[in-house]
């Protein structure tokens, strides 16, 4: 499975909703890809492209972009169930 996540420039996993995804993204036995993205929303441009909005954390699992902390968290347990 290929994951990316894009996430703050936090440099702990204990801080904010990012460090919470990838922390998550470990649990579920998925290793994903990190980038550190630009604090100022006006230079995500990649993240607008993939999902439309300029927040993170945002993940792209199997080229499918989520985004939201529990939309995210959520969706890592719809996959863990089965629901593929």
């Amino acid at each position: 499975m290929a994951a990316t996540l894009y996430r703050c420039t936090s440099p702990t996993n204990w801080l904010c909703p990012c460090g919470r995804v990838a922390r998550e993204l470990r649990r579920h036995g998925i290793d994903a890809d990190e980038v550190r993205v630009p604090q100022r929303r006006r230079h995500r441009n990649e993240v607008v492209a993939l999902s439309g909005q300029d927040r993170v954390p945002l993940v792209v699992i199997d080229g499918e972009p989520v985004c939201d902390s529990r939309r995210i968290l959520e969706h890592l347990d719809w996959r863990a169930g089965g629901g593929r």
